[in-house]
């Protein structure tokens, strides 16, 4: 498992600091991103959790279910980021065929 947790079904209204001081009981964070919307800055209900290792992480997951200000919060391990197009099977193609090639 690795150290890296995502947290999700969060009130609008948690900080980053919340998520810090929930998690510390844990192990040491070594960070927490809060994830916002990037125009209006309002958080946009999850965040990922960076534990110092997976097995703080793992103990972490106890959390999955908790209630959190009033929400039920989801708690588990984060899967790792898609990288472009080609990773993404079955997605979106970034542009169709040419005139040319019609």
């Amino acid at each position: 498992m690795q150290s890296k947790l995502y947290v999700g079904n969060l009130n609008y209204s948690v900080a980053e600091s919340d998520l810090y001081t929930l998690f510390q009981k844990y192990g040491d964070v070594i960070s927490v991103n809060l994830v916002k919307d990037k125009y209006t800055g309002q958080s946009k209900g999850f965040a990922f959790v960076e534990m110092s290792n997976s097995a703080n992480a793992e103990k972490a997951l106890a959390e999955n279910g908790n209630a959190l200000m009033g929400r039920n919060i989801t708690v588990s391990e984060a899967r790792p980021p898609k990288k472009n197009f080609e990773d993404n099977s079955g997605g979106r193609k970034p542009y169709g065929k040419r005139r040319s090639e019609y």
